[in-house]
């Protein structure tokens, strides 16, 4: 039987390392999104880190990237820099592919 422990608790450690990342990219993506909203809003220094924050925390809103993508599309739309959902959704997986990298690099 400890063979199949081993087996176990290697796949378990593995599926943990993997949602662990994941969770990363998905936090980088959306600070990534939240920088580059927050520039074409104006925003810059702190106020941009202000927002790319409250950006990540807009994921915790409920599951999947709705919430993120309803958040910076208003704020965009508010801002009078309207880009439409399909934009920002295609730069969602731009800097999803970037965030990968950089998690997989450790920045």
């Amino acid at each position: 039987m400890t063979t199949f422990d081993d087996r176990r608790n290697a796949f378990e450690n593995k599926f943990a390392l993997d949602e662990d990342l994941r969770f990363k990219a998905t936090a980088r993506r959306n600070k990534l999104l939240g920088l580059w909203a927050a520039e074409r809003l104006g925003k810059t220094g702190a106020e941009a880190d202000a927002y790319a924050k409250a950006v990540i925390l807009a994921d915790f809103e409920e599951a999947g990237d709705a919430d993120v993508l309803r958040k910076v599309h208003a704020d965009l739309q508010a801002g009078g820099k309207g880009v439409s959902e399909a934009e920002l959704a295609a730069k969602m997986d731009e800097l999803a592919a970037r965030a990968v990298e950089d998690v997989k690099a450790g920045r």
